[in-house]
């Protein structure tokens, strides 16, 4: 199991929130085919064929518990992340 899926498991799960490392949930989206921008210490992303922006900053290198729910909402709402999709 690579370390994205991993990642993507841990996410899913909801059982760690608060530990999620900031760095590799936004590389994480990047793989998942997501546009990123930085404003800051605002790291934006977006997707064509998503309604949805999610707006991420980091809290001492981890992301904040309730935007790794928005995460995973959105994993779970557009079915990102699994293979015969993406």
């Amino acid at each position: 199991m690579s370390q994205r899926d991993k990642l993507l498991v841990k996410i899913l799960l909801g059982m760690s929130d608060a530990n999620i490392d900031f760095d590799s949930l936004c590389q994480l989206l990047r793989t998942l085919g997501f546009a990123e921008r930085i404003r800051g210490s605002h790291h934006i992303f977006s997707k064509e064929g998503i309604e949805e922006i999610l707006n991420l900053q980091p809290k001492q290198g981890k992301a904040k518990a309730y935007q790794v729910k928005q995460v995973r909402d959105l994993i779970l709402k557009y079915k990102l992340g699994d293979k015969s999709v993406d």
